[in-house]
């Protein structure tokens, strides 16, 4: 399947930009890709009004893209049972070109990690003649023959025969957890074998006797033969042995994986390991990462409809690969490192693109994505009376209309109702419902727009606006911000501002304005809010 592709607006979500989000998500599956749309942040009344009444529910949110570990192709599923062989995992890491291992207990939780020269110190310390494995193990590491097996795990001391067969009648070397390799000295299985003990591997590719055999299985004694000669099989078996009787580091650094890139290179500049187990909240070993994996990442692949500015966008969006753009408002400053699919209309809409997209790429539309691209140009053209709509919106509405058998009226009525946020939202609820930055010759003008159905409400707060309007410019440098509070049905809007936004308002729109100031025909930011005021400050 193809990667996740996730399609977003920008950071405050309006009907415009959550509706042509989830209508491009259900274009681009039907034509093969792999997409969710998302949302930024929380959505107004009249979105949440749109998708409840069309049944869909509301995009999940997401926080941001930046890179994490689970983005890096790191090890995955590189780790090894604490009842698995050194032998087993000795190749796993050969062949993985690692020298170390995550090691996890039977229910796949971090146990530890288990080393190369964890194996060498053993062995060179001389720790390897007690063994305790299962049968199994033993098979494969010695590349045995099963002749009986009566216990699927085996433990006790290993003994090797190079004494006479006297010697060992008077020693009495053998017991019930002996674990024997020998050739065909049969007078020593015998007596082996008399003895109970608890496994005798055959090597050479010698065989016991018939007779011994029977007593072998009369006494319960497991049997294996090897082609490999006494002395390699002494240096072999050991590794049958369980990772759990061995050695291994229990105490290492692991990281989530949904850890950042950024938080994970803190961690490696205070610890200076080479490797590092990746668990999940439920201490679940995933993997392995080694400091070279960082150079092969996956960056999480997103789609943006109606924005194209970083301010307005994902944080993170830089350490994400972005894939496509869709929007109706002017070039912004982010650039990519490779060409993409870029489409930016001069409409009143973001969902009027995506109408054109279906109808280019010949993909039907259903009823209920039909009737969120009409609530999405309603809500950006306020019912096409702003001065953004063209007649490639009033078509759309229209076609979408025969669709749906909506009534456009209707719907907007209904959704500028669902949107009286002075009932349900606080002054800064209010303030930053709809809100956008742009960065003007050094200057950074900040414009929030409302579209209510009773604009008086806020005018009786005017004051405590006026205040926080001050306060909140002064607090985050904004050397001019404006509240917009647009009546679609008076078509036009009230203005409130911060105090040091006089002047230049003043000489913007060309007359004395006042705080509260209704501007007529005012209804869009982007063709006639913020134009005058760039125009003004250069």
């Amino acid at each position: 399947m193809e990667d996740l592709i996730y399609i977003f607006g920008h950071k405050n979500p309006d009907t415009d930009s959550v509706c042509s989000a989830i209508s491009l998500s259900y274009l681009q599956n039907a034509l093969g890709y792999n997409t969710i749309p998302c949302i930024l942040s929380d959505i107004n009344e009249e979105t949440r009004y749109v998708l409840k009444k069309f049944k869909f529910n509301i995009p999940n949110i997401l926080d941001d893209v930046k890179l994490q570990i689970k983005d890096i192709n790191y090890h995955k599923n590189f780790k090894v049972d604490l009842k698995e062989s050194v032998y087993n995992a000795f190749f796993l890491m050969q062949d993985a070109n690692m020298s170390t291992i995550p090691v996890v207990n039977e229910n796949g939780e971090f146990m530890g990690a288990f080393a190369m020269k964890d194996i060498a110190k053993k062995e060179i310390l001389g720790e390897n003649k007690y063994l305790k494995t299962s049968y199994a193990h033993i098979l494969k590491t010695i590349e045995g023959t099963s002749i009986l097996k009566f216990n699927e795990e085996i433990e006790g001391e290993i003994t090797n025969i190079s004494i006479r067969s006297s010697s060992i009648y008077d020693s009495n070397i053998f017991s019930k957890e002996t674990i024997l390799i020998i050739g065909d000295r049969h007078s020593i299985i015998e007596d082996a074998i008399n003895k109970k003990v608890k496994l005798i591997v055959v090597t050479a590719g010698k065989k016991i006797k018939e007779e011994h055999l029977q007593m072998a299985e009369k006494n319960k004694v497991n049997i294996i033969y090897t082609n490999k000669n006494s002395y390699d099989t002494l240096l072999t078996i050991s590794f049958a042995n369980y990772i759990e009787s061995y050695r291994y580091t229990k105490d290492l650094v692991c990281v989530n994986e949904d850890t950042y890139i950024t938080d994970f290179n803190e961690i490696v500049n205070k610890t200076r390991h080479s490797y590092y187990p990746i668990i999940d909240k439920h201490k679940h070993c995933l993997g392995l990462i080694k400091l070279s994996d960082l150079r092969d990442s996956s960056p999480k692949k997103v789609f943006l409809v109606d924005h194209n500015e970083i301010s307005q966008s994902v944080e993170g969006l830089e350490e994400a690969k972005i894939m496509g753009i869709l929007d109706h408002h002017k070039l912004g400053t982010l650039g990519t490192m490779e060409p993409i699919n870029f489409r930016n209309m001069i409409v009143g809409s973001t969902c009027t693109i995506v109408y054109e997209l279906y109808k280019e790429n010949k993909i039907k539309i259903p009823n209920n994505i039909a009737s969120l691209l009409m609530a999405g140009i309603i809500s950006d053209t306020l019912l096409l009376k702003s001065p953004t709509t063209t007649k490639v919106d009033e078509k759309a509405l229209n076609d979408l209309t025969k669709i749906t058998n909506l009534n456009p009226d209707t719907l907007a009525i209904e959704m500028f109702k669902a949107n009286d946020v002075i009932k349900s939202k606080s002054l800064k609820d209010i303030i930053y419902m709809d809100f956008k930055t742009f960065n003007i010759d050094k200057n950074i003008i900040a414009i929030s727009q409302v579209t209510t159905l009773n604009a008086k409400a806020i005018l009786k707060q005017k004051n405590s606006y006026i205040k926080y309007l001050n306060r909140e410019a002064s607090k985050k440098g904004y050397n001019i911000m404006i509240l917009a509070i647009t009546d679609i049905f008076k078509n036009g809007s009230y203005l409130l501002f911060n105090e040091k936004a006089k002047d230049i308002l003043n000489d913007a729109y060309n007359t004395d304005i006042t705080e509260g100031i209704f501007m007529e025909d005012m209804v869009s930011r982007k063709k006639q809010i913020l134009p005058p005021i760039i125009a003004s400050l250069k």
